[in-house]
């Protein structure tokens, strides 16, 4: 007899250029991992959607059953099936999508569709049991940023988001701008080391100490105006900039760290809540992670204890296990998708409800 814990759960995830899977048992342990980042996209300086398609259909069966031989299982053995369904690249997502309704109908298993900012949602707690509501989420990747008050598993109270580039995509266009490889956002990170991030200051879009909560831009995010300043800067600097790439690359990453925990600090003074949750692959940023771990400690209001949680970095970049903790979740509430359900670029954030303008949220 087997003495796993049921049921098993397998997840897969290639929503953009990581093929992942991973098996997760009844107890949310991570029985087999395996994440395969694909590097012909360097060449081009960003994600190409077609090759990024290609490339999950000539490794998904490779990788999950890596996952599964690293667990110990077969794949008769999973009871539930969970895959990204969106958002993402459509031709990557149908890859995962029609990878596991086949498998799932061959089995006669359950699969259920996660969403994938969901996904990432979940990621820190695999690691972290303090990672649980009621908490802010600052949801920070190369295609999404979102700050929302997570008030139960389900239950997401949407504070803000960006309302043009990604803080991710910002990084990885600034990195292009100082000759920096793809992905930008540890590129950025590495080279600002030596950086002073003072030496040329750089605005902070939609940060305003006179905003106030009926601000419709208080929780908002907006990078497109940060990375136009940096390509005035680099063009002001012409041939210096190789010397002074350090330094622009420190005074970008300072900037937007200063936005994205500003706000977040917002939406704990504003809800009381003191527990930070920090998702999505830029989160993996230090000094990201640094300053927001240095300022809640120095906030001036009540909210209780304070903490950040986030995932190790394997864990914050895109998985396969953040997307079978997801679908657990969502089985667990008896949901499971039919075998017509498709794969979608765009995709509703399931359980989100706007609380961005002036709604009065519930102390924790």
């Amino acid at each position: 007899m087997s003495l796993l814990s049921r049921p098993l759960v397998l997840g897969l995830e290639t929503s953009c250029d990581e093929t992942a899977a991973a098996v997760l048992d009844g107890d949310n342990r991570i029985l087999g991992h395996v994440i395969l980042s694909q590097d012909v996209h360097e060449v081009y300086g960003g994600v190409v959607p077609e090759l990024a398609a290609r490339a999950h259909l000539q490794k998904v069966d490779s990788v999950v059953n890596e996952a599964l031989e690293r667990a110990g299982v077969a794949l008769e053995d999973v009871d539930v099936f969970g895959v990204t369904t969106g958002p993402g690249l459509i031709g990557a997502l149908l890859v995962g999508v029609c990878w596991t309704k086949a498998v799932a109908w061959a089995l006669d298993r359950p699969w259920v569709a996660v969403h994938h900012m969901e996904g990432h949602l979940f990621g820190p707690v695999l690691e972290d049991p303090q990672a649980e509501p009621p908490f802010i989420a600052l949801l920070v990747s190369g295609g999404h940023t979102l700050l929302l008050y997570v008030t139960a598993w389900g239950e997401y109270e949407l504070l803000g988001k960006t309302r043009d580039d990604a803080a991710g995509e910002a990084f990885d266009k600034v990195a292009k701008l100082l000759g920096l490889p793809y992905p930008g956002g540890p590129a950025v990170q590495r080279i600002a080391e030596d950086g002073d991030p003072e030496r040329h200051r750089l605005p902070r879009p939609m940060l305003r100490r006179n905003q106030t909560v009926e601000d419709p831009a208080f929780y908002d995010f907006s990078f497109s105006g940060l990375k136009t300043a940096v390509i005035d800067l680099t063009t002001k600097l012409g041939d210096s900039l190789s010397d002074e790439a350090p330094h622009v690359a420190a005074a970008f990453q300072d900037a937007a760290v200063d936005v994205l925990v500003s706000k977040t600090l917002r939406a704990m003074r504003e809800t009381g809540c003191g527990r930070v949750v920090l998702g999505g692959g830029v989160s993996a940023n230090v000094h990201l992670r640094q300053e927001m771990e240095r300022r809640i400690q120095e906030l001036d209001a009540e909210t209780g204890p304070r903490s950040v949680h986030h995932a190790s970095l394997r864990l914050s970049l895109d998985n396969g296990a953040m997307i079978a903790r997801a679908a657990r979740f969502r089985f667990e509430k008896g949901e499971s998708a039919p075998l017509d359900q498709n794969a979608w670029a765009s995709l509703d954030f399931p359980g989100l409800r706007d609380g961005s303008r002036g709604i009065t949220l519930p102390k924790t």
